[in-house]
């Protein structure tokens, strides 16, 4: 008898463990689509990006088209997906206001991962290690090797408005003068120019400035001042995250995204 009512017990939990795994099924089955779906379904897939950060996004005046090397792995994105990629300009003081407005669904263009952005949103798994690290005049070079040095009245730093690069400078540098500068295209024209000394910078962006102009150097790249990863911005959306994930991954492994840099950084 206590036998049978102890085979009684266990069916009924079993039965109560069915229930709760059926249920949990059928809740699943009744949430909405993910947005991995919805860019499926709707066949195209919406790319904030700014538009003036070479080598990774750049929109060129000549021709009104982005251009870089997170528009040539978004379009590489877009294909392995089997979808469009229509792209939105954002800026960077603004790209977190478009992000939770939804004006796009994936934020690419040498985006710096950080933890007031991640309490936002998801970011990849990161696909390039850097850092901030001084570019200035050739001439310049031993001058500005440490913060130290930098931070000191009369030496002028120009910065981007908006940015982890204003970030940093504005928690950093205390007694230099910051000259802030909205247009990130132009602006290492001003140290050319001699109308500022220097700007603190992600490393990779330094190492394509210096070859696109002359007179100009980064100062120690390959020993940044701090440690930072690039990644994708996206909503928090767990299959759209690991479909973005995997793929990247693989881009990682197979030499997909080492094509696009070095053909970039030439």
């Amino acid at each position: 008898m206590k036998n049978h009512q102890s085979i009684l017990r266990k069916g009924c939990w079993l039965a109560v463990l069915l229930g709760l795994v059926l249920f949990s099924f059928n809740a699943l089955a009744a949430e909405p689509s993910s947005l991995l779906d919805k860019i499926i379904q709707r066949g195209y897939i919406l790319v904030g990006t700014a538009g003036d950060y070479k080598p990774f996004t750049y929109l060129n005046p000549a021709d009104n088209k982005f251009e870089g090397i997170d528009i040539d792995m978004a379009l590489a994105l877009g294909r392995a997906l089997g979808v469009e990629v229509k792209f939105v300009k954002t800026s960077w003081p603004t790209l977190m206001k478009d992000f939770e407005e939804g004006k796009f669904d994936l934020g690419m263009g040498g985006i710096s991962v950080n933890l007031e952005r991640q309490k936002k949103g998801f970011f990849s798994i990161p696909y390039l290690v850097d850092g901030k690290t001084p570019i200035t005049r050739k001439e310049n070079v031993a001058k500005f090797q440490t913060l130290e040095q930098i931070d000191q009245p009369g030496i002028r730093v120009i910065v981007n408005p908006g940015g982890t690069n204003e970030k940093f400078v504005r928690a950093n540098l205390k007694k230099a003068d910051v000259i802030v500068y909205q247009d990130n295209v132009t602006i290492f024209d001003q140290i050319v120019q001699g109308k500022a000394d220097l700007m603190i910078t992600d490393a990779v962006e330094t190492i394509l400035q210096e070859k696109l102009r002359p007179q100009l150097a980064a100062v120690h790249p390959d020993k940044p001042f701090t440690y930072s990863e690039k990644g994708y911005l996206m909503p928090r959306d767990l299959a759209f995250k690991l479909w973005v994930d995997q793929w990247l991954h693989l881009a990682l492994s197979d030499g997909t995204f080492h094509k696009i840099y070095a053909a970039w950084l030439k």
